[in-house]
């Protein structure tokens, strides 16, 4: 009796199932297909709209909000100054003239501090003289709107300053990748100097220089043989920051590369 024939034993299955191992085979696959995740959607523009009409405010936020953006409110510069700190948004969208603190008011704190000294920010105003809207591209704005807008507008601009606002960033990024066979040449010779100690020690006569906390706080990182993503990461600010005070260190201490600025460091007792 064949093993098709009826009452025969089959040696192998039946044309069509699977066998033990193409059961678990299915089965470890369909558990990993279960537990994986999908990368979710980008996250949402975070956007601080600033003005002290709560009739505007509610209108703009819902237009903006419908767009995708995620929006927070304030109701003056002061309460937008506290909320910017808090929320380190994308872009903040503010009106000028407005109590406890104006939109010039609440620009400058946001151009004085290192998180979001560049945070684009788009003036949202009733003024609309041309005298005006100079006098915001010198105080520092990114965009100036006069109300009333039409909120594509409003729309169009805020997502043209959130563009411009990632080319610069890439072109950051790319301009600190750029020399980064140099620099680490450089971080080669610190650790270099570090374990022989360099000359640690402080010619006579010498005069002192006077640096900030930052600055202070910069020099000792790029003495321990940290490159500039490494210091920005550690100092929870941005990598441009972290150039523009090595650049400062460069000019208080006349020297020009970071190996140069920790030998006199090492040599001037400026770091531990």
């Amino acid at each position: 009796m064949t093993p098709d024939q009826p009452g025969g034993t089959a040696s192998h299955p039946a044309s069509g199932a699977p066998d033990s191992g193409d059961q678990a085979t299915d089965h470890a696959l369909e558990s990993a297909s279960q537990t994986s995740t999908p990368p979710g959607p980008p996250a949402p523009v975070r956007l601080l709209l600033v003005d002290d009409e709560p009739g505007l405010r509610t209108a703009v936020k819902a237009y903006l909000e419908d767009e995708g953006f995620a929006v927070s409110t304030a109701v003056d510069g002061e309460d937008g100054w506290e909320k910017a700190q808090e929320l380190l948004p994308d872009v903040v969208i503010s009106d000028v003239m407005m109590p406890r603190c104006d939109g010039y008011g609440l620009l400058r704190k946001l151009r004085a501090d290192e998180r979001l000294g560049g945070t684009p920010v788009i003036f949202l105003t009733a003024k609309g003289m041309t005298a005006d809207r100079i006098a915001g591209f010198q105080a520092g704005c990114d965009d100036y709107i006069p109300k009333p807008f039409d909120p594509d507008e409003l729309v169009a601009r805020v997502r043209n300053a959130v563009r411009r606002q990632e080319r610069l960033l890439a072109e950051a990024a790319r301009f600190a990748d750029a020399d980064i066979g140099q620099m680490a040449k450089q971080i080669t010779e610190i650790r270099s100097l570090l374990a022989t100690g360099g000359q640690a020690k402080k010619p006579a006569g010498s005069s002192d220089l006077v640096f900030t906390p930052r600055e202070a706080s910069v020099l000792q990182l790029v003495a321990e043989g940290l490159m500039n993503k490494e210091i920005a990461r550690r100092l929870e600010t941005s990598i441009r920051n972290v150039e523009k005070y090595v650049s400062r260190l460069f000019i208080k201490t006349g020297t020009a590369s970071r190996t140069e600025l920790v030998r006199y460091a090492l040599e001037h007792g400026l770091v531990e």
